[in-house]
């Protein structure tokens, strides 16, 4: 297991001060398992399978199948738009309602029935809106151009 958890420190790049302080356990534990003195405890275990939700137990704990149970990496589409309260002053006419519901093909025809921001949020009538991209929860998006 002293393996498993070396290679498991090379490949997230941590030293095991680090990790220790990540899961709440002393330095000196890690060291000690490090070095084949102790055996990690259940507690040790599921303090670290907590923190990296990823990894793997059976990887971990038997040294089957791969070290993660899925590679993850944060797209564009991983960040969820936040519902805000309206800004003070705001016109809340001008709103658009991005919470879903919509498919592809409405969100553009959608758009054009709200008439999303004629000017900038000041009130400049010289700004016009030249663009608008529409993203799914799919994994795609569209474009609308005003005409």
């Amino acid at each position: 297991m002293k393996d498993r958890l070396l290679a498991f420190l090379q490949n997230e790049n941590k030293s095991y001060a680090q990790f220790a302080e990540e899961i709440g356990v002393q330095p000196s534990g890690i060291s000690h398992i490090l070095s084949g003195r102790n055996n990690p405890s259940l507690d040790f275990i599921t303090k670290m399978l907590h923190r990296y939700s990823s990894l793997s137990a059976e990887w971990i704990l038997f040294g089957k199948g791969p070290m993660y149970k899925f590679v993850t990496q944060p797209t564009l589409f991983d960040v969820e738009i936040q519902q805000n309260e309206p800004e003070a002053g705001r016109d809340e006419s001008a709103a658009v309602d991005w919470s879903g519901g919509q498919t592809a093909s409405e969100g553009p025809e959608r758009a054009r029935q709200e008439a999303i921001m004629p000017g900038d949020k000041n009130g400049d009538p010289n700004k016009r809106l030249i663009r608008v991209l529409f993203f799914y929860s799919d994994k795609t998006f569209s474009e609308y151009t005003p005409s």
